[in-house]
């Protein structure tokens, strides 16, 4: 067992409460990820489980036990840090078996660990190099190793790729997933990068200033968003947002004469994915084009409907020139409904008056 269970936990630092009682449940062999803009309180949140912070209030535990005041070495868990964290004149073996050493570890029980795990991150051949002669994607190896090599159930990772490059990340993303899952380690993960979160997690956490916005399966949060935040957080791009006005046949988008369903519109706002969004050949809302970028398998259309604008994403090329009018559908359980002023979703289930089908 390898389970993290936080119970209103909030960190002060002065007066300012950079976590709030944050409770969540991290259960044994998951991968957790805590998301969130840069300052949100995340690596604050992950450094309190590890025990490189002291908790205002609240608890943690792990497995049951509660940890809140022991010292990070009595916790059992691994950290690998977003700098790699690197002995620059060790080798690559020594960096690895560098805390075992500490610790007193036998050299034969050293020696069969390193030659594990060296073979399951892929390093066997590179064991003799220092840093400086590793790439940047070989450097998180090492690092991925140093923390595996504990044999600790839990490991911690506080934006370990973000000093990747795109094409590197997305490897390292594929071989993180692959070996936490192989390992059946409890993994919680920081990032403020959506795509990491949506495609390695098991479960997310959203985080917005200290807070928990949001907590569920990354499947979740992009199909049932809880507030304009967290629509507006996942997705990329992300999810279109637009003022509701009152029309005199229904809701209608601010500047539109469209009607989308009936009632109120005003204090409200309209939720849809670029991705959900069509060209109709009738019905729909009215719009005109304002740009089209072409990125090579999808093109992303910038439309005006009245005062608002939507974005359309479309597989392959589509050719509108700045200035041709359209008309824009979805289906009905595309569109999010939200609460201006809370920012709380509000509705579900509408029935748009105006769907629109489909162009061609």
């Amino acid at each position: 067992m390898s389970e993290i269970v936080l119970e209103k936990v909030t960190k002060r630092f002065g007066r300012v409460k950079a976590v709030d009682e944050v409770s969540f449940r991290a259960e044994t062999g998951k991968f957790v990820v805590l998301l969130g803009p840069s300052g949100c309180g995340k690596s604050t949140l992950l450094r309190l489980i590890a025990g490189l912070e002291d908790v205002s209030e609240g608890k943690i535990l792990v497995d049951g036990r509660d940890v809140t005041r022991l010292s990070p070495d009595k916790r059992r868990v691994s950290m690998v840090f977003q700098s790699y964290a690197l002995f620059p004149h060790l080798s690559t073996e020594e960096n690895i078996v560098f805390g075992l050493k500490v610790r007193g570890m036998p050299g034969e029980e050293r020696r069969k660990r390193l030659a594990k795990v060296a073979q399951v991150v892929g390093l066997a051949e590179l064991l003799d190099r220092k840093p400086q002669q590793l790439s940047g994607g070989q450097r998180q190896r090492v690092a991925l190793a140093r923390a595996i090599i504990a044999e600790n159930n839990i490991c911690l990772m506080d934006e370990p790729l973000s000093n990747l490059d795109a094409q590197l990340r997305h490897g390292m993303r594929v071989e993180i997933r692959e070996l936490q899952q192989r390992l059946a380690m409890t993994v919680v993960y920081v990032t403020h990068d959506q795509v990491e979160a949506m495609s390695m997690a098991d479960r997310v956490v959203l985080i917005r200033e200290g807070r928990i916005e949001q907590e569920g399966s990354p499947e979740e949060l992009y199909a049932r968003p809880a507030t304009i935040f967290a629509a507006r957080f996942i997705g990329t791009p992300g999810m279109n947002l637009v003022d509701l006005a009152d029309g005199p046949r229904g809701a209608v988008v601010r500047g539109s004469q469209d009607a989308l369903f009936a009632g109120r519109g005003e204090g409200f706002t309209l939720g849809v994915r670029p991705e959900h969004v069509w060209l109709a050949d009738s019905g729909g809302v009215a719009g005109t084009v304002a740009s089209s970028e072409y990125h090579g398998a999808d093109t992303i259309l910038t439309v005006r409907v009245g005062d608002e604008t939507l974005f359309m994403r479309a597989p392959g090329q589509l050719v509108h020139a700045p200035g041709t009018p359209v008309r824009l559908g979805w289906k009905p359980e595309s569109l999010h409904v939200f609460d201006t002023a809370s920012g709380a979703r509000a509705a579900d289930g509408l029935q748009p008056l105006r769907r629109g089908a489909p162009a061609g």
